[in-house]
């Protein structure tokens, strides 16, 4: 498929049907809900990024969780992972205002965009190797299309660093042999190998999960130092 902007890849994220497995359960989440939410209308479909088409600095996490971004149609919106990265993104001055609640809450991403290897929830929060490796082509688009203006890749997590090292490869850029391995607070530089890239700095930082956060393995200080150090490589004021 070819998108021509950052909203025509949205807009056919939305509608991918590709995975039967994770189109049933996302639906399935949809309908039964989270009794806290029953009165809401879940989104239930894939989940697009979220931010402007020039974003200098990309943050990449898992996939959606099901009555987080698949309740609310809005990446890490409604969910308490989310609530730690909007509010580090708030206080680096990444995000307009330090929650995410709802589509049309009037929060704004600053300079960056935020996508995942896999756009639908999955049961459990693990996708296949097969469902990675076949959503994988979005990310190649969206990597593509946001290439003039990128200079900068937060991932959260391992999962994450293994799946986009490959989009990255495929996408213009050269990725070290061995590829380089993920770690928090890892940092590594990819050479362009396509006109119109510019080198891109990559950042390993646990990912915003609550078995992270609530043990402490990941701390709102150790986000927000990832988060600062990226922002500052991307050129972001």
């Amino acid at each position: 498929m070819v998108c021509r902007s950052i909203d025509e890849l949205d807009g056919a994220v939305a509608d991918c049907r590709a995975c039967a497995r994770l189109v049933a359960w996302r639906e399935e989440a949809a309908r039964v809900k989270r009794a806290a939410y029953r009165d809401e209308t879940y989104w239930g479909r894939a989940v697009p990024g979220l931010g402007p088409a020039d974003a200098r600095l990309l943050v990449v996490g898992l996939a959606p969780a099901a009555h987080g971004g698949n309740r609310t149609g809005r990446m890490f919106t409604g969910d308490r992972s989310g609530d730690v990265l909007f509010a580090a993104m708030y206080r680096a001055g990444l995000a307009s205002q330090p929650d995410s609640t709802r589509r049309g809450d009037g929060l704004r991403l600053l300079g960056t965009r935020i996508t995942a290897p896999v756009h639908c929830a999955p049961p459990d929060n693990k996708p296949t190797p097969d469902e990675r490796d076949r959503c994988r082509h979005w990310l190649i688009i969206e990597l593509g299309l946001l290439a003039p203006s990128l200079r900068t890749i937060v991932v959260l997590g391992g999962w994450g660093w293994q799946a986009l090292l490959p989009a990255l490869a495929e996408s213009g850029w050269t990725v070290p042999r061995p590829r380089p391995k993920f770690g928090h607070g890892v940092r590594c530089s990819l050479a362009p190998a396509l006109p119109g890239r510019g080198e891109l700095t990559i950042f390993g930082c646990y990912h915003v999960s609550q078995q992270n956060t609530f043990t402490g393995r990941l701390t709102p200080a150790m986000l927000e130092d990832v988060l600062v150090e990226a922002k500052s490589t991307a050129g972001l004021r």
